[in-house]
C-alpha cells in the first residue's frame, strides 16, 4: 500500500514537472528572437573618435641608430568612418510564397517596433529590405521579397512606427546571407539605419 502510494506521488510529481517546462518549439524560438535592447544596440551608428592631432611615431633607421622627427598626420579633424550602415537581419516568418506575416513573428515585430521608437532611434529614418531564399524565379523572388517589406513597414506602421520613417525595397535573392541558395536564413528582413 506504501508502495502504491509513493508511486502515485512520483507519477503525480513528474507529470506537474512536465507540465511547467515550455515547449521546445517555444523556447527555441524565443532565443532567436533579438530584444529590444539588442534592437536597439545594432541599430545605434557607432560614434567614432577624431583624428586630430594624430601623431604617427618616428621610424629608427637600422643603419645609423637614428630616427626622424614626428610627423603630425593632421590639423583638421578627420572622422573614422565605417562603410557599413548600422543594421540587424531578422528572421520575419510570413506564409510560404506570400506577404502574409505569420502570428509567430509578433514577438519579434513588437521588439523591433518598441526599439523604433526609442529614445536613440525615435528621429532616425530606416530602410526595410526584404529578402528570399533563390527558390522561385528571380522576378518572383523579388516582387514577393518588395511586398514582404511592404507588411512589414504596414505591421510598424499599425504598431505606432511613423510610415514616414520607413523605406521598402525589395532584395529578392540577390544577396544572400547563406551560401546556400535554399538555406531558410536567406529568407529575411534587414533593418538599415539610413542616418
Amino acid at each position: 500500500m506504501c508502495r502504491k502510494r509513493l508511486s502515485l506521488l512520483l507519477v503525480a510529481l513528474s507529470t506537474s514537472v512536465l507540465a511547467t517546462e515550455p515547449p521546445r518549439n517555444a523556447a527555441s524560438e524565443s532565443a532567436n528572437t533579438p530584444s529590444e535592447k539588442q534592437i536597439i544596440e545594432a541599430l545605434t551608428p557607432m560614434r567614432t573618435r577624431s583624428l586630430r592631432n594624430l601623431f604617427v611615431q618616428p621610424k629608427q633607421s637600422v643603419a645609423d641608430n637614428t630616427s626622424s622627427p614626428a610627423q603630425t598626420v593632421g590639423d583638421s579633424a578627420t572622422a573614422e568612418t565605417s562603410n557599413e550602415p548600422a543594421s540587424i537581419s531578422m528572421s520575419i516568418n510570413f506564409d510560404f510564397g506570400s506577404a502574409h506575416i505569420r502570428a509567430d513573428s509578433a514577438e519579434i515585430l513588437s521588439n523591433l517596433a518598441a526599439a523604433l521608437a526609442a529614445p536613440q532611434l525615435k528621429t532616425a529614418r530606416f530602410l526595410i529590405e526584404g529578402h528570399t531564399d533563390a527558390k522561385g524565379s528571380d522576378a518572383f523572388n523579388l516582387r514577393l521579397s518588395q511586398q514582404r517589406a511592404i507588411e512589414v513597414r504596414q505591421w510598424l506602421s499599425r504598431h505606432g512606427v511613423a510610415a514616414e520613417r520607413l523605406d521598402t525595397v525589395g532584395r529578392g535573392s540577390t544577396q544572400l546571407a547563406d551560401p546556400d541558395p535554399l538555406a531558410a536564413a536567406n529568407r529575411r528582413v534587414r533593418i538599415v539605419n539610413l542616418e
